[in-house]
């Protein structure tokens, strides 16, 4: 036997090592811009050929939010998908816009079924110079997530589900679902804390906060982070300061003084 490598041999074998690296190392990251969060990720960021599930947790407005910030630092026009009318709330452009997001670099599809959602979001990771592809479901199943997961392993496009609560849904009525997704998160908005002074363009308005949990991640424990919503370029911000709270009992004061 030769020991010669034909170059099909050996291409086939570059391609076997390319599909047996980890999503982060195919086709790169994307950092949140928080120290903390990014030291706790694989790569140091949210891999791009790969697909990640966000949640709202006491509504979805700032998960929507999240995920605008998220897409508004890559390059090119985005996807987003969206079900039948009446089940999920419209997109509200200025909101995507103060997350970073021009609204005029996406590309907005309304879907009749959850079926349709997915089709449409499998033809869309199949298109070259799309910066990402977002597609809003009540749920994303097992099979679903597994064919998403193989489509953008393939063509390296950022590939996001944005899991919102149907109306009527309570949040403690919502059910973790096994899906394929590499990272789960969960984004809830939390009580704003009192301006230290007034904001020169803005007075009496701070940065809002939310509470950042990582549900799921390959190879990695779960954690949560307090953080400063996105800001006008879509970068979040590590929160400095603790949302007012119930003062502790004055007895228990003078105690511990």
């Amino acid at each position: 036997m030769s020991r010669n490598t034909s170059p099909a041999l050996a291409l086939l074998r570059a391609r076997i090592e390319r599909l047996e690296r980890p999503a982060e190392r195919r086709s790169g990251v994307l950092p949140l811009g928080v120290g903390a969060i990014d030291a706790h990720l694989p790569g140091g960021g949210l891999a791009l050929g790969a697909l990640h599930e966000i949640a709202g947790s006491g509504g979805d407005a700032a998960a929507t939010l999240f995920v605008a910030g998220l897409l508004a630092r890559l390059p090119g026009p985005v996807l987003w998908c969206q079900g039948a009318q009446g089940l999920f709330a419209p997109l509200f452009p200025p909101g995507l816009a103060g997350a970073g997001l021009a609204p005029d670099r996406v590309i907005h599809l309304a879907a009749g079924e959850e079926k349709t959602v997915l089709l449409a979001m499998e033809e869309g990771l199949g298109q070259p110079g799309l910066a990402g592809v977002v597609g809003e479901l009540s749920r994303l199943p097992m099979t679903a997530s597994r064919r998403l997961a193989l489509a953008t392993e393939a063509t390296g496009v950022f590939v996001l589900v944005l899991v919102r609560r149907e109306k009527g849904e309570k949040p403690e009525e919502e059910k973790i679902v096994p899906n394929a997704a590499a990272t789960r998160w969960r984004v809830a908005p939390l009580p704003a804390p009192r301006p230290a002074w007034p904001h020169p363009a803005w007075p009496g308005l701070e940065r809002a906060l939310w509470r950042l949990d990582l549900v799921r991640c390959r190879g990695r424990a779960a954690a949560s982070w307090m953080v400063e919503a996105c800001d006008a370029t879509g970068c979040l911000g590590l929160a400095g300061v603790l949302p007012d709270r119930s003062a502790a009992p004055l007895p228990a004061r003078r105690a511990r003084a």
